[in-house]
């Protein structure tokens, strides 16, 4: 593997193209195949005794290998970088880092996800890491601080201003998934006594807009918000009017403690770009814009995605110890909660003995208990996730539920009876089947609306390991509900 500080630093960059997700692929099975041939060019070394020439070969191909990666990953844009390095097993994944030119260092580090950029950050020296993160906003070094060595961090605050370092400080003290952890302090600041022919000359001498600009924050002397000035509002009023005149004074604020997810919900509702953010004596301080809110939805997406199946966000290319630290725990919970289950089954067994159909016809009534539920459980976590349940429309939603469920549940146990009369020609296993659908449907509602309330009542992930848990309940209840009437009125 090449000197980190060797890192394709002399390779000019030409402007970095953007891939649709089937060329993304192609460029990603270019370089695998690449490192393909490099291991076997190594394996061949490591198997035959050779002299210098065979030397001199190897180092020629590796040197060629070296450039033909080279010359795909740095004509490409980081966000494309960080989906190939994302794609890659570590040892791989370091090989190209390795060849990815050191000017794209801190846009990949930021476009990268967490669990890959800890084994890029890894591979790289102290020089390079003060090189990549000296470049960033006081805002993106915020992001990346946890997994930045305290010395660099300390180096790079060095070369920073004061204004700089004090936003870098105030940034990393707010706690994550919170406003301020996501805001930027890039914006344009202008007073209301000024005409816009004059912030029209003003943002002339700016080398380029902050990203995402629509709208420009009018502040007093004190930094206080006095309102917001659209830039279609500059564009099209005489250059002569004062900004007092146009500028709105109805607004959406953010404070900086505010839950990301509060913010997000609010750029959904109200359509918006970007949104200033004051402290609580109604100073600006900084701004959120939809790319981070964007990041943001995407980031809780898929968290959801993984709570609900009891796993944390891992690389996929992890150790086999991190993978089974991760994945273990829910999955012995899981085989705690089936064999309790059967343990219920097997008390049962004489009924089913007696009545061998009952058998085949009892993981039915449990499969559908935990479909009911699910459905639910999703909706309450999509409501609890936007802040639409509160405290007293609680029980209106688990009495909905009850009721939407009862419904179904009538609809679907009489085709559930009819099929179990048609395989067994027993009216009565029939009418158990219909009565034991039924109630076991209720309770995997009742469950799907209660475990992610009380789970978020006591501040813990409403989804984290919630369809354990339903399916806990419905497979043992649903087992000792169906078994249970099958003893009482078939036996």
């Amino acid at each position: 593997m090449p000197d980190p500080q060797q890192r394709a630093e002399s390779a000019p960059l030409s402007i970095p193209r953007r891939l649709e997700p089937e060329d993304a692929q192609q460029a990603l099975q270019e370089l695998q195949s690449i490192l393909k041939r490099q291991d076997v060019v190594e394996s061949l070394a490591q198997r035959h005794e050779s002299d210098d020439k065979s030397h001199q070969l190897e180092g020629l191909l590796h040197k060629q290998h070296e450039n033909e990666i080279r010359a795909i990953i740095n004509d490409l844009h980081p966000a494309d970088i960080a989906f190939i390095l994302e794609s890659l097993p570590v040892n791989e994944r370091q090989v190209v880092w390795q060849q990815v030119s050191a000017e794209h260092d801190a846009d990949v580090l930021l476009e990268v996800d967490d669990w890959a950029r800890e084994s890029l950050i890894e591979s790289m020296d102290h020089h390079d890491l003060v090189a990549a993160t000296g470049t960033m906003d006081a805002d993106e070094i915020a992001d990346l601080a946890a997994d930045l060595p305290p010395d660099v961090i300390a180096e790079v605050q060095k070369g920073l201003t004061e204004a700089e370092r004090a936003q870098l400080l105030e940034a990393m003290g707010y706690p994550e998934d919170t406003v301020g952890a996501i805001m930027d302090f890039e914006m344009v600041r202008v007073r209301e006594d000024v005409s816009l022919e004059v912030v029209l000359r003003y943002l002339r001498r700016l080398q380029e807009m902050p990203d995402h600009t629509d709208q420009i924050f009018v502040v007093d002397r004190q930094d206080k918000l006095q309102g917001t000035l659209h830039l279609t509002s500059l564009l099209v009023k005489d250059p002569e009017t004062l900004v007092s005149s146009v500028m709105l004074t109805d607004y959406l604020t953010l404070n900086p403690l505010d839950s990301d997810a509060d913010a997000a919900g609010a750029f959904e509702r109200y359509d918006l770009v970007s949104a200033p953010v004051v402290d609580d004596q109604g100073r600006l301080i900084g701004r959120v814009t939809i790319a981070d809110v964007v990041d943001v939805i995407q980031e809780d997406s898929q968290e959801q995605a993984l709570s609900r199946a009891g796993l944390q966000e891992e690389d996929i290319f992890a150790p086999l110890v991190d993978a089974l630290r991760n994945r273990a725990p829910w999955l012995f919970v899981n085989l705690c909660t089936a064999s309790i289950a059967s343990l219920v089954a097997s008390r049962f067994e004489n009924t089913v003995s007696h009545i061998v159909i009952l058998a085949f016809l009892m993981s039915i009534v449990a499969g559908i208990g935990g479909n009911s539920g699910n459905q639910t459980m999703t909706m309450i976590i999509r409501a609890l996730a936007v802040g639409r349940v509160t405290g007293s429309n609680a029980w209106t939603l688990v009495k909905r539920e009850l009721i939407v469920t009862l419904l179904v549940g009538l609809c679907g146990g009489l085709v559930a009876a009819a099929f179990a009369w048609a395989i067994s020609g027993s009216a009565a296993i029939a009418g158990v089947m219909m009565a034991a659908m039924v109630c076991n449907m209720l309770i995997g509602a009742s469950l799907g609306v209660l475990i992610p309330m009380l789970r978020d009542k006591f501040g813990k992930d409403p989804a984290m390991g919630s369809s354990v848990l339903l399916t806990f309940a419905t497979d043992s209840l649903g087992f000792f509900i169906f078994l249970g009437l099958a003893t009482l009125f078939l036996i």
